[in-house]
């Protein structure tokens, strides 16, 4: 017991059984690694402070008679972390794409020698890579894809077979935990949780960022992708509501156009931030803001950003998300509300709380943020998989089994 969790143990009796290998983590993702730094950054790097992970990504295009090949690089944040892109042929055939896949796969992990944990975050990478026989199988549902725009056609039957496969089901949150609990035997809630360390930078005044330094007070920012999950009209009508107040909106624009988005004088879009400057940019605000749409594909998301901006310092108005007002509508700090005009006086609120931070809104925060940590979710998840890995008999369970042909 006390070497699976790390203590040396001395023993006067030599070990003359085989010497173990180093676990490998493959993690299946449809998210790149460098898009935005959400769940799959955070866990898969505190992962690979144990065992080598390879991240695996979404193909991308080439010329339609090149060869098919993989890029890979090393993360900048480890060295036993390293990000693989399959480069795929434009217009290739369903069929010879997934051969394709299927054969980089092979030749990249069959050096391997050790114990082998598939992690996958979508269901679409399971026909190309179900051939192999990982000593342990995650699914790590952090959204309900089926949800989405443009979600595939057969995302919900892999999704299936996934789960038949899995030997733990994991979940980003608890509605999605009660939509998955009966599908599977082993299925755990992970909600989201917060580098508290690095978010609350943003307490103590940072350098301005010079796209935001000029931008009028009060501020209310919002952080993450602009999709089909953010209300563009909550947001055109509270500018509207408010020109005095500065809305400003960091991120990519993803699956919907330009176009569609608001435009007043007081909304600011400055684009797509890295990691390692939203404490600055949190800085600078008064009041955190989540205008998410009340639509099929927010019903089961558990925004990682709520106690990231707490963490900040910044109180938080978001509209009715279900897994926001469950662990988090009873504080203070959070406000809930649905029409323009809710939200409005949800944010006049937020605004006398952020000039009043230690009238214990903040503390309440905090004690709540206390529980919660990715450092503390990983070492959850590790010790499930690590259970797992441990049940298992040498020799009984090869690395990697090729199915006939």
């Amino acid at each position: 017991m006390l070497t699976r969790v790390g203590v040396p143990v001395v023993s006067e009796t030599e070990y003359s059984g085989p010497e173990l290998q180093p676990t490998t983590l493959i993690c299946f993702s449809h998210l790149r690694w460098n898009f935005v730094f959400q769940r799959p950054q955070h866990l898969m790097s505190r992962f690979a402070r144990d065992m080598t992970v390879i991240y695996w990504e979404e193909p991308v295009d080439i010329g339609p008679k090149e060869t098919p090949f993989l890029k890979v690089r090393e993360a900048d944040s480890s060295a036993n972390l390293r990000i693989v892109v399959p480069h795929l042929p434009q217009g290739i055939p369903e069929a010879a794409r997934e051969g394709a896949l299927k054969r980089l796969l092979d030749a990249h992990i069959s050096a391997i020698r050790g114990p082998i944990v598939a992690w996958y975050y979508t269901p679409m990478m399971l026909p190309f890579s179900k051939h192999i026989t990982p000593d342990v199988t995650v699914y790590d549902a952090m959204d309900e894809l089926s949800k989405f725009k443009f979600a595939p056609e057969h995302l919900l039957d892999f999704e299936q077979e996934l789960i038949d496969r899995a030997d733990v089901v994991f979940t980003g949150g608890s509605s999605l935990y009660e939509a998955k609990k009966d599908r599977h035997p082993s299925v755990y809630c992970f909600p989201s949780s917060v580098d508290r360390t690095h978010f609350m930078k943003a307490r103590a005044r940072q350098f301005e960022p010079a796209d935001q330094e000029d931008l009028p007070l009060p501020r209310l920012g919002f952080y993450g992708v602009i999709d089909e999950r953010f209300d563009t009209e909550l947001l055109d009508k509270a500018a509207e509501m408010r020109p005095d107040w500065s809305f400003v909106m960091l991120g990519p624009v993803v699956k919907i156009s330009e176009e569609d988005l608001p435009r007043r004088p007081n909304i600011h879009y400055l684009g797509s931030k890295s990691y390692e400057q939203l404490p600055a940019y949190l800085s600078g605000w008064d009041v955190a803001l989540m205008p998410f749409a009340m639509n099929e594909s927010t019903q089961f998301i558990s925004p990682t950003k709520t106690p990231e901006y707490l963490a900040g310092g910044k109180p938080v108005v978001s509209t009715p998300i279900r897994d926001v007002v469950r662990h988090y509508g009873q504080l203070e700090g959070v406000k809930i509300a649905s029409t323009p005009e809710e939200f409005v006086a949800a944010c006049e609120e937020a605004l006398e709380l952020s000039r009043n931070p230690e009238g214990g809104w903040l503390a309440e925060a905090d004690l709540m943020l206390s529980a919660s940590s990715w450092d503390t979710t990983q070492a959850r998840m590790a010790a499930l998989i690590g259970d797992l890995l441990g049940t298992r008999q040498p020799g009984t369970s090869p690395a990697l089994l090729v199915a006939a042909e």
